[in-house]
């Protein structure tokens, strides 16, 4: 398989047909109906404990051969040179015993394809990267090297994990990603025997709707790779792990109390690289994320990293509607908005006894575009079902939070009081604090109304921004406000999100 130039581009997806708009990073998962809470409440009863002894017990076998194996080799030597003679041999042992502690609890592992030797591929291509138990395919794969940071082995799953001889990704290192880079080209190119190197280069976990921007760090050795994609078709999702979504345990417990589960692993041709793909990385991992979604039959996104940074801050700030905050920016991009500046004078200027709940035609009309699909699409993720409006406060702030990127948060701030001051005096009273601090602070009702009593000495009844900013400039929990990029993040986390 020889990769051709890929297309330039933005969104589209695998067959060259511009992809809709898709949040990966969003997860939805409950138990509908009644039958679906009475079969996991039983099954947890019954089938839970069974399945976390027998698990501990795989794991502990696991580990206890992994201690074994590493006995006498220092990280020094496990990075030096590969394994071998009986230290290797348990590698076998320990990836039947893996295996065997999924099958435990109740998930399958399918295998289709080959997996090519280390001389015909020197690096494995994982994705969709989208569960925690996508870490089966260390064992499917036969212990191949995985990336990983330093500071995350500092625990029992650590031998394990060290046995695969990993590249170590060290976080207080400034040099960090060359120097990974590095050892993942003299792995992919040494003469020795090495374990294949196992990269995910989504660098994050998605809902398996798409493919995002793959990070080009593993292709940078330009030598063939073989992608390897992951499935699980099973009729309740139970394992995806987003930035919004069930957390790590909840998931587990719902894993565990389903009767069966199964994941399906496959192995696609090697892809050999051309001449101008071995000079370009980027170009080398975008032609390979276009053969894997092809294979999956899912679009390719041009979602980074960088871009669950900037979810994750804005839903730790409160901002509205912080999980979509990708999708509206694509948006406003397609509606022309983030290039009119509209928003940023709409909100300096504040409502001014402007309606606050609109329509679909009104908030097309209010920001001066045409009522089409984009801004269909746009009214739809701020509008409030019982209700069916929108409140344009709200969008406005969000798109504020986009447009100023490196302002200082304070300078949003002082937009956000004028939206939801609903006297237009600048006195703002307890109850629109509240609304101001879920959605700019990052702080739940019961605190923000003791932060409202603390400005408030004089027992008002209301403060000013100004008298906010004073008090907030004394406080190191605010110094977040203070700071440009919008890179600080509070150090109180939502307790309403």
């Amino acid at each position: 398989m020889n990769g051709k130039k890929h297309s330039e581009t933005g969104t589209f997806s695998p067959d060259g047909m511009r992809a809709e708009i898709l949040n990966p990073f969003v997860h939805k998962l409950e138990l509908d109906n009644t039958y679906d809470k009475i079969r996991t409440a039983i099954f947890t009863v019954i089938l839970l404990p069974f399945r976390v002894i027998v698990i501990c017990y795989l794991i502990v076998t696991a580990w206890f051969l992994a201690c074994i194996g590493l006995y006498g080799l220092s990280e020094e030597d496990l990075r030096k040179k590969p394994m071998t003679g009986w230290r290797r041999s348990l590698k076998p042992l320990i990836c039947f015993i893996g295996k065997m502690s999924y099958l435990a609890g109740g998930m399958a592992i399918s295998i289709r394809g080959r997996q090519a030797s280390r001389k015909e591929a020197p690096i494995l291509v994982i994705a969709p990267h989208s569960s925690f138990l996508d870490s089966c395919i260390v064992y499917a794969t036969r212990m191949s090297s995985v990336i990983v940071r330093k500071e995350s082995m500092d625990n029992y799953v650590g031998k394990l994990i060290n046995y695969t001889q990993p590249v170590y990704v060290w976080r207080d290192d400034p040099n960090s990603r060359q120097n990974t880079i590095k050892e993942i080209i003299e792995r992919a190119t040494s003469k020795e025997d090495w374990p294949q190197v196992l990269i995910f280069p989504e660098g994050t976990c998605t809902n398996r709707s798409c493919l995002i921007t793959f990070k080009p760090g593993g292709f940078y050795p330009g030598v063939p790779v073989q992608p390897v994609t992951i499935r699980y078709p099973n009729a309740r999702d139970t394992v995806t792990w987003t930035w919004e979504g069930p957390g790590a345990l909840k998931l587990l417990w719902l894993t565990l109390t389903q009767v069966h589960s199964s994941c399906e692993i496959e192995f696609l041709p090697v892809y050999y690289p051309s001449e101008e793909e071995k000079r370009d990385p980027k170009l080398y991992a975008r032609n390979v994320r276009d053969v894997m979604a092809k294979a999956l039959g899912v679009p390719v996104l041009d979602y980074t990293y960088d871009d669950c940074r900037l979810i994750a801050r804005a839903k730790q700030l409160g901002i509205p509607c912080a999980s979509a905050i990708r999708e509206i920016s694509e948006l406003r991009a397609q509606l022309g908005l983030d290039r009119s500046h509209l928003e940023v004078h709409l909100a300096s200027e504040g409502l001014k006894g402007k309606k606050k709940w609109l329509n679909k035609e009104e908030f097309a009309q209010r920001l001066g575009v045409p009522y089409d699909i984009n801004s269909q699409r746009l009214f739809d993720i701020f509008v409030q079902n019982s209700s069916g409006l929108v409140n344009f406060a709200d969008y406005i702030l969000c798109a504020m939070f986009l447009s100023v990127p490196h302002a200082p948060l304070s300078h949003i701030l002082s937009c956000t009081f004028r939206l939801y001051d609903e006297t237009h005096t600048g006195f703002i009273k307890c109850d629109t604090f509240e609304e101001i601090a879920i959605r700019v602070l990052g702080l739940c009702r019961e605190d923000a109304q003791n932060t409202f009593r603390q400005v408030d000495l004089d027992e008002k009844g209301y403060i000013t921004y100004e008298e906010f900013i004073k008090f907030a400039q004394e406080k190191n929990e605010y110094a977040f406000l203070f700071v440009s990029d919008n890179s600080f993040k509070p150090k109180t986390k939502p307790k309403n999100q």
